[in-house]
């Protein structure tokens, strides 16, 4: 399988999705058909969501058609050569896969050889569960499996920062919550601007920032570029 799972979309000083497009063209190998999923956006229509998709790949020629404006959704994904599945809310995102039927075409198609290229809620999508998502669950999307293309669990935008003053959980302590009740996962932390890269058979780490591997009873790991999981 083909996969780039992508901790966010915009980093300081860049454009929206300009660290990720030398990736992206580096893993298109001649797809130029994709699909997008724009079911995580909220506060954008999804109409406005997939034009501002579109606009980015259009100069690596890739033609993106949003899932929601097409008649027959399960054929437009079994002919894609690309799954775009863009950030924002991951239980509305999943709610509206599920609903419609898309997970399992999406796996199909993903495992024949399509690019799934995700960033945020897209990449949790990607993971055996939604569980390591940072989202409020705005919507209830009727249990919390996904697409279980990358068998480790992701945590995008992940930061153990605390501002000054805040008692709250730090991010370590709510993935040390759910290792407790489910101690057979293991979680990835990843900071903004690093992504993982699933190719012939490998998953390797990009990205400028340390990463860290969480698992029950043990210390985290902190793994650089390069790393292989």
């Amino acid at each position: 399988m083909e996969l780039l799972l992508l901790s966010n979309s915009t980093l300081p000083g860049k454009g929206w999705m300009e660290h990720a497009l030398p990736l992206i063209a580096e893993q298109l190998n001649g797809r130029r058909t994709a699909v997008f999923i724009p079911f995580a956006g909220v506060t954008q229509t999804w109409d406005e969501y997939t034009a501002k998709t579109a606009a980015i790949f259009a100069p690596m020629g890739v033609n993106v058609t949003g899932i929601h404006s097409v008649a027959d959704p399960i054929t437009a994904i079994e002919n894609a050569e690309l799954v775009i599945v863009g950030g924002g809310n991951t239980f509305q995102l999943l709610k509206e896969s599920r609903e419609r039927g898309l997970l399992a075409p999406i796996v199909d198609v993903v495992k024949r050889g399509a690019l799934y290229i995700g960033w945020s809620a897209g990449s949790n999508l990607a993971c055996q569960t939604i569980r390591t998502t940072n989202d409020m669950p705005i919507v209830d999307p009727k249990g919390f499996d996904a697409l279980g293309l990358f068998p480790l669990q992701i945590n995008p935008h992940f930061t153990n920062a605390l501002p000054e003053g805040h008692k709250g959980e730090t991010r370590e302590q709510r993935i040390r919550e759910l290792l407790v009740v489910a101690p057979e996962l293991t979680v990835i932390g990843l900071p903004e601007g690093n992504w993982i890269k699933v190719s012939n058979g490998q998953s390797v780490l990009g990205g400028p920032n340390t990463t860290y591997i969480f698992k029950a009873g043990e210390e985290a790991v902190a793994v650089e570029a390069g790393h292989c999981f």
